[in-house]
């Protein structure tokens, strides 16, 4: 970053806000430099999403000042007014409409400045949306449809039309200017190829615009950002310069407290029976895939992006397509074809499935907490006929409590609930069937530090009352805090096994960047051999 200016983008000072007699906000200070990348990190409930939604005029603050450019600006703000200011936000759902294409979505916000709005040359809109795209580098058709387009491609269409936005407001002749608030952009992207959309957000800022970074995600902010702000119980704990500070003084800062990682037992598997076993396995990226779960183990699935991480556990349990591959599951008498297999077989022989897109793939965000934590097991709430509700939330409540889903209310919307106790309803949802093998896929995504080790305790504790659990990752250090034992995937075949010592986050990040290598070796033997 470039030496420090005197004047900040955005400077926030005393900012309160409570909600009844709760104080979600407590006389916060921020100050935004300009052209820096500036962390926001907090546990959920710290105040990050009341702050934004101050700042874009959602909420309105009990008191406070802001500055913006080093000009004062009185609060609350309205509606719309943060365009007018150089403020541009891009959150976790983007914001973006698949139905319509790209120049669409890049040009919605912007119709009220076309004289007349019912007339647009599209034609035009399009060459213009070329335009835009070269200067950033990137290679997006403004024709395509939203829906067809990569997830990458959509956060980065998001941000580019936060950018002009922010460019329009100020009508400036280039990039710079502004302030741009990246709200969890990458929470739902695969981590492999978020480069490509932090190289953007580096040359915003190389231009002179400002952003400010709220994730969960430590080691991205870490690597991405010149200072960070960290909120706890609605007050800032303190504003730090990036490249000074460690992780762990970062986790005390987030949560109040040191932490000691949670370190798996790496337990002997010698003599455990085998509680499942899958044999032949091919689908998706998926090519030949044998393996069998002891009882009471956490096995962790690694790899790269493509290596067919991101399909194993959707195959398991009939949630997508295999080409072949059968499932043993200890005490039945017949194999699962899985190649024929659905969702609801899989469940009937004890396996349940979490989503790493919890909200599109593991429950309905419109319903209650309620609805979804019983939803499976919805038949024993009927009674002559009746669905007897009253039951259906006395036992919600009961399963909130001891999962401690926050806020403890079951009869909030599901999709009020922040990551982590989204993830802890969908365990709490999966774990009263009482799975023999629970299947997870990127289980601690989009969640804050605290309720992710509350989430790892919850994995093992399964594990030691017998359930074994399969966890695909592309998070290693995830994967060496749970995991009895790891392998690791290239090319869609399993290309190296750790266990015991051998399961740390060094070692597995080491295998995995050599995975497609020892794959190829792997099926030069196969050949030489065949």
């Amino acid at each position: 970053m470039a030496a420090v200016p005197t004047t900040p983008a955005l400077r926030i000072t005393g900012l309160s806000k409570s909600f009844g007699g709760v104080r979600a906000l407590d006389r916060v200070d921020l100050t935004v430099l300009p052209g820096e990348v500036h962390g926001l990190l907090g546990e959920n409930g710290s105040g990050k999403s009341t702050l934004i939604k101050i700042l874009n005029g959602f909420h309105e603050p009990d008191e406070g000042e802001l500055e913006v450019g080093g000009v004062a600006v009185p609060l609350p703000l309205h509606s719309g007014q943060y365009r007018t200011l150089g403020l541009s936000f891009v959150h976790q759902d983007l914001g973006l409409i698949p139905s319509l294409t790209v120049v669409e979505n890049l040009r919605i916000t912007d119709l009220d400045r076309v004289g007349r709005p019912w007339h647009v040359s599209w034609a035009s809109e399009r060459r213009q949306a070329r335009k835009v795209f070269e200067r950033y580098g990137l290679a997006i058709r403004p024709e395509a449809v939203v829906a067809s387009l990569s997830p990458m491609e959509r956060a980065t269409l998001a941000i580019v039309r936060a950018v002009e936005s922010m460019r329009g407001s100020l009508q400036g002749e280039h990039i710079g200017g502004g302030v741009l608030v990246l709200d969890e952009p990458t929470v739902f992207l695969p981590q492999a190829g978020t480069e490509q959309l932090f190289q953007l957000v580096r040359d915003i800022a190389a231009a002179g615009s400002s952003i400010i970074l709220v994730s969960h995600d430590l080691d991205e902010v870490r690597e991405h950002t010149d200072r960070i702000t960290v909120l706890r119980d609605g007050r800032t704990a303190g504003t730090v310069v990036t490249g000074e500070t460690s992780k762990a003084w970062l986790v005390e800062l987030i949560i109040g407290r040191s932490l000691i990682d949670l370190v798996a037992e790496h337990r002997d598997l010698a003599g455990r029976r085998v509680a499942a076993s899958i044999s032949g396995l091919a689908g998706g990226r998926i090519e030949d895939v044998s393996l069998d779960l002891h009882e009471g183990e956490v096995l962790g699935i690694a790899g790269l992006a493509g290596s067919g991480l991101e399909d194993l556990p959707y195959l398991v349990c009939g949630a997508r397509p295999a080409r072949s591959g059968r499932l043993h599951v200890e005490g039945r008498e017949r194999d699962l074809d899985l190649t024929s297999i659905a969702p609801g077989d899989a469940l009937r022989v004890g396996l349940a499935l979490l989503p790493a897109d919890r909200q599109r793939d593991g429950a309905i965000g419109s319903l209650s907490v309620v609805d979804n934590v019983t939803m499976l097991t919805l038949p024993r709430y009927f009674e002559a006929g009746a669905l007897r509700r009253g039951r259906m939330g006395a036992d919600a409540r009961a399963l909130a409590a001891e999962y401690d889903v926050r806020p403890p209310d079951p009869t909030l919307r599901y999709s009020a609930l922040s990551g982590g106790n989204q993830q802890k309803a969908m365990l709490a949802k999966w774990m009263q069937t009482k799975p023999r093998v629970l299947l997870l896929h990127e289980p601690t995504q989009g969640v804050d530090v605290g309720a992710r080790q509350q989430i790892f305790g919850m994995i093992r504790d399964a594990a030691a009352g017998g359930m074994s659990v399969i966890c695909c990752s592309s998070d290693y250090e995830q994967l060496a805090a749970i995991c009895d034992r790891v392998l690791v995937l290239g090319l869609g075949r399993i290309v190296r096994e750790l266990t015991g010592s051998e399961v740390t986050k060094e070692r597995i990040t080491e295998q995995c960047y050599h995975s497609v290598e020892l794959a190829l070796e792997l099926l030069r033997a196969t050949e030489v051999h065949g």
